[in-house]
């Protein structure tokens, strides 16, 4: 009899020490990893919609975020999500080899950017207005380098390109564009016409002062050697590649949220192509 009282106070205590740590997972606080100052994507006022995207899956996996902010894009999964400092990271390229990453939950492209009223044909990279333009805003390092050098309009443009830097480090040379500033270029008659990721310039091509048009550059160009230069991609969020149990909860809300997500990405102005393709 005792000894059925003992193991049935054992049993007892089990059981509640697997409550006591199921509870204590679903309290503990989901920590995002995120840009403290990189509209607009985040930043520390929460103004950012992938601000918006990490609230949203804190509410469907009941756990309230908490922000690791970093400044430098560079380093945040060495210094930061490997270091355990942060959970998850919001926005990054579907299978990013640096991390383990969920099911994309959207994708996008680089966009030409004009004036309405200038009624450009911006079709494709071999439209006659990118050559016939004066000024060209673009990132350089980005899609837009590689193929403005294969139509010959990179270097008329290099001096210009350097007139845009927002910021730059001194300690490590990292070089910041502002993409409202780049889209405000086209805006206020600087530039003609700017190539932007269409995620990053959305927002300020909705709010302009001088309506604007955004068109989704096709995804079928290469550049002078025959080589693809991808211009459409997935989006994903990613987590410590050994923490395979995150994804999956994540890629559940993912999947539970939607149409909620894609109710975000639209109010935001994001071009939304079909994230059903294998990124690039």
């Amino acid at each position: 009899m005792q000894k059925q009282q003992f193991l049935m106070a054992v049993l007892g205590l089990t059981a509640g020490l697997f409550v006591c740590l199921a509870s204590a997972e679903e309290n503990k606080s989901l920590k995002v990893c995120a840009a403290e100052d990189e509209m607009p994507y985040s930043n520390i006022a929460g103004e950012g919609f992938e601000n918006k995207l990490a609230e949203l899956i804190g509410t469907g996996l009941d756990r309230k975020i908490e922000y690791v902010f970093w400044k430098d894009p560079r380093y945040f999964v060495r210094d930061f999500l490997d270091k355990r400092l942060c959970d998850v990271v919001i926005g990054v390229d579907d299978g990013d080899p640096r991390l383990l990453t969920t099911r994309p939950y959207y994708r996008s492209g680089y966009v030409f950017i004009s004036r309405e009223k200038d009624g450009l044909n911006l079709q494709n990279w071999d439209s006659d207005a990118l050559r016939k333009a004066k000024r060209i805003a673009f990132v350089p390092g980005s899609p837009a380098e590689v193929m403005l050098r294969a139509i010959n309009r990179y270097n008329d443009q290099f001096n210009y390109s350097q007139e845009l830097v927002g910021f730059k480090s001194k300690r490590n040379q990292y070089v910041k564009y502002e993409n409202a500033k780049l889209v405000n270029e086209v805006a206020s008659g600087s530039a003609d016409i700017a190539v932007l990721w269409g995620p990053a310039a959305a927002r300020y091509v909705k709010t302009a002062s001088t309506p604007l048009v955004m068109t989704v550059i096709p995804d079928n160009n290469v550049r002078a050697d025959g080589q693809k230069v991808g211009h459409h991609y997935s989006t994903s969020m990613g987590v410590r590649r050994l923490d395979p149990t995150l994804a999956t909860q994540l890629n559940k809300v993912l999947e539970e949220q939607e149409n909620a997500i894609v109710e975000l990405l639209e109010e935001e102005g994001i071009p939304l192509l079909d994230a059903s393709q294998k990124a690039e």
